[in-house]
């Protein structure tokens, strides 16, 4: 005797059994909807692995306060390079907490002019740049000071008169000023030494002070 067939199952939400058509939608919907989530949970998966791979760059990288570059020797540098200089090259003495991250001879590209050069991070934490050029000419004085003007006061530290040029706040009427937002800049025999930066006035006096035996050693020099 053949087997009866079986009854075909009622879908709740329909009331009775699916036709055929209806079947292969409700098939086909759950495989878009199961793709669709495994898209997801991939996209998910791929942007928890790129952010651990960020933490971990970071964590793992070394890294310096203040600089992201390595200290600098720079009295070791000056004493290398003296005797590719003709004059006596500023070597800053400074009290604990000042950092170099550079320190090297330049030549301008637009006159030529030769500069010594040194890049400071005071104790604050803020850049003091130091420059001293050998027969240098308006044109890259007023490069070295972001085109700014004299602010006609002169300050007198530890016997040598610095010229002020303060480019804070616009006051020099500068719109980009860089890292020159302040400068102290004098001439001694054929050297012209420029202190800027964008550290308070007061920690650029430290680095310039602590240039003052040189600056007075060219001025007699040249006398």
């Amino acid at each position: 005797m053949a087997r009866a067939k079986s009854e075909q199952t009622i879908v709740a939400e329909l009331g009775r059994p699916e036709t055929p058509d209806e079947t292969a939608a409700r098939k086909a919907e759950a495989s878009r909807l199961y793709r669709d989530r495994k898209t997801l949970f991939n996209l998910l998966y791929a942007l928890l692995a790129s952010v651990a791979l960020v933490a971990a760059i970071v964590l793992l990288v070394p890294r310096s306060e203040g600089s992201l570059l390595d200290p600098v020797d720079y009295a070791t540098v000056a004493e290398s390079a003296q005797s590719s200089m003709p004059v006596p090259l500023a070597v800053p003495d400074l009290p604990e907490g000042w950092t170099s991250n550079a320190a090297e001879i330049r030549t301008a590209p637009s006159d030529g002019v030769i500069s010594w050069y040194i890049g400071l991070i005071s104790p604050e934490q803020e850049y003091v740049g130091l420059t001293q050029a050998v027969e240098a000419n308006p044109s890259w004085l007023a490069d070295q000071v972001a085109g700014g003007l004299a602010s006609g006061v002169v300050v007198d530290l530890d016997g040598v008169e610095w010229t002020v040029y303060d480019n804070r706040s616009g006051a020099s009427g500068q719109d980009e000023v860089g890292n020159v937002e302040y400068a102290l800049t004098a001439e001694s025999g054929d050297s012209t030494f420029v202190v800027f930066g964008t550290a308070e006035p007061e920690e650029i006096e430290v680095v310039a002070r602590s240039i003052a035996g040189t600056v007075l050693e060219q001025s007699e020099g040249a006398e």
